[in-house]
């Protein structure tokens, strides 16, 4: 049974950073795309980061950013430790939102998935509060 457990959110200031934790458990890594999703109070779940794993070239990720968080925000994966990250540069307060890990077998891995119906497995979530 795949699992998937965040850490690493808490209360920041503006322009502080995190680095968010994707924990998976229950299958390895060949073929998988992961990404992050954060939804705020109210407000319909957003897609953040994505990343990806060529098949061919096991060194090569591909990552896809949204654009609010172009430049500040850096998605990677650790396969030895089955876990994906999100390093969290230059906090805004719209930030703020409980971020998801989410994770998809089988599907490209030139191009990971942007929409949170395109993923299997959800963690859920970690709590990300960005001051002003």
């Amino acid at each position: 049974q795949v699992q998937l457990v965040e850490s690493g959110g808490g209360l920041v200031q503006t322009g502080e950073s995190l680095r968010l934790s994707c924990a998976a458990s229950g299958r390895t890594f060949s073929g998988i795309a992961m990404g992050w999703f954060r939804q705020a109070p109210g407000k319909e779940r957003e897609f953040v980061a994505a990343i990806s794993r060529s098949a061919s070239a096991l060194n090569t990720y591909y990552a896809e950013y949204a654009d609010s968080v172009k430049g500040r925000f850096t998605i990677s994966m650790d396969n030895g430790k089955n876990t994906m990250y999100l390093q969290m540069n230059n906090l805004k307060p719209e930030d703020t939102a409980v971020y998801l890990c989410a994770a998809v077998w089988g599907g490209s891995t030139r191009y990971p998935p942007l929409k949170s119906n395109e993923y299997n497995y959800w963690g859920r979530g970690t709590q990300v509060t960005v001051s002003s």
